[in-house]
């Protein structure tokens, strides 16, 4: 059984059960609604205002995003230099127009991140600026953190700064639109050395322990007609994309360690004792793990097509729990990791859509600056951490009621149905654990005492309510399987 890949349509009849079951997800975890109108008004005084900076109009910028976005953060100038190359990328200065203390700012702190929704989505900041005067649309000079970076031929950085600049995106493209360039041989610029630079940065993540999980993302798109709910794996230009942003954030950690100041994204390495777990859970279920190779080695290589595989990758996420953020002024934290990067890593390239990512930015840009960090700014550090939990909470439990809810719709009428599936789960106590079907693209949980992690099963289908959203399979073990 592959990762399946077909996608699951929903009837334009059922939409409207669907939109009051999104409404309940909103209800219950509390998501914010309107802005306040001083909020708005104060964020379409400020997306009028002229700003002044070094112009780097002159860069030919590039956007690469989802089809329809509009709050675009980041924006991509690839170049080659003498000995290798130069990464220029342009982060949306949402500083420029939101200050501490300032209404918009209080309004983001209590959102903490955009959550999206399949019929919507609950910006961090109104699309005023979002979508509008903030956000890199292409043809429209906007005020950045400009970073340039320079790498060796290899990839390896060789020096960074960021600074104030204004820039203009020339073209907003999509990732399957790259990734045909990139696949006919018609890239050329940006896009061309993105096809070079990307898999060097990947390839030296591997060298140095980092992980990158090959398992596909479970979502639900919304279509002309409805909803399906799809996996979906990532094309290689996304994943090329990602490697800047990760380079920058790399960049941007190393500098407040330098300043002894900033907020950073941390993962602490798992323990002797999960490892151990994970190491058997390889042994069990034929995933080879070479001697003295790292858990980053491993997932590199596997495919979640194959069911051992995916029940590997499902479970071995146990390594990488525990991601926290981490604010210091003076003595930087004594572990700085994040053990997935296997790096100092801080989020600066989303600020759009996450607040962090600004307060850190503007660190970034007053290190550099050689100027001390304003007060303003060092002030909030602090109770930065304990807001973006929150959010990030919020966010994630979002996400997967979504997800469970339009599952619950998908199945609703198929109760006493079998399925075929791979254990991707299972309980300590021997008793349940999770599946994944091979059509649709389901994961729920499934009674029956010691399921065979890994393996492919019958599970009948017992329970799909989409006023809990929960969903319940029982395995069927082959003896008692019909005919």
């Amino acid at each position: 059984m592959g990762v399946p890949h077909r996608k699951i349509r929903i009837p334009e009849a059922g939409t409207p059960r669907l939109s009051e079951g999104f409404d309940r997800v909103r209800r219950e975890f509390d998501l914010p609604d309107e802005f306040p109108p001083a909020v708005l008004d104060e964020a379409t005084a400020t997306a009028s205002r002229r700003f002044v900076g070094d112009d780097r109009t002159d860069l030919p910028f590039l956007t690469i995003d989802p089809p329809g976005s509009m709050d675009l953060d980041q924006a991509l100038c690839l170049e080659e230099r003498q000995g290798g190359y130069r990464v220029w990328y342009a982060i949306a200065d949402v500083g420029a127009f939101v200050r501490p203390g300032s209404a918009i700012d209080a309004e983001a702190r209590r959102r903490g991140e955009t959550v999206y929704l399949p019929d919507g989505q609950v910006p961090l900041h109104p699309p005023v600026l979002s979508e509008g005067a903030a956000s890199l649309l292409p043809g429209e000079i906007r005020p950045v953190a400009l970073w340039c970076i320079d790498l060796d031929a290899e990839g390896q950085v060789v020096g960074f700064d960021v600074q104030p600049a204004l820039v203009r995106s020339r073209e907003r493209l999509d990732y399957d639109y790259v990734q045909t360039l990139v696949d006919t041989g018609r890239a050329d610029g940006t896009l061309r050395l993105l096809a070079e630079i990307g898999p060097l940065r990947m390839e030296i993540e591997r060298a140095r322990g980092g992980v990158t999980l090959p398992t596909p993302d479970q979502e639900v798109v919304r279509s002309g007609d409805g909803y399906r709910v799809e996996f979906r794996s990532p094309q290689p230009c996304e994943e090329w994309n990602a490697q800047i942003s990760l380079l920058t954030g790399m960049c941007a950690a190393q500098m407040m360690l330098d300043a002894e100041v900033g907020v950073l994204r941390v993962l602490p390495a798992a323990g002797p004792a999960d490892v151990g777990k994970v190491r058997r859970m390889a042994l069990a279920l034929g995933v080879p793990w070479p001697e003295g190779a790292g858990y980053g080695e491993v997932v590199h290589g596997l495919d979640p097509k194959i069911p051992g595989h995916a029940a590997f990758l499902h479970e071995s996420t146990v390594l990488l729990r525990g991601a926290a953020y981490v604010a210091f002024d003076g003595e930087p934290p004594p572990d700085a990791l994040h053990a997935a990067v296997a790096a100092p890593y801080a989020h600066v390239t989303a600020p759009l859509r996450r607040l962090v990512d600004r307060y850190a930015t503007e660190v970034c840009l007053a290190v550099a600056s050689g100027e001390p960090v304003p007060d303003d700014i060092s002030e909030a550090l602090a109770t930065l951490p304990r807001e973006m939990a929150v959010a990030t909470r919020r966010s994630s439990g979002v996400d997967r009621a979504c997800v469970d809810l339009v599952e619950a719709f998908l199945l609703r009428d198929r109760i006493g149905e079998t399925f075929e599936a791979v254990v991707v789960d299972v309980a300590e106590n021997g008793k349940g654990g999770q599946i994944q079907l091979a059509e649709p693209a389901v994961i729920a949980r499934c009674d029956g005492a010691d399921l065979p992690l890994g393996h492919r099963i019958s599970a009948r289908l017992l329970r799909a309510d989409t006023a809990t959203r929960e969903i319940r399979f029982a395995w069927v073990p082959a003896a008692d399987e019909p005919e």
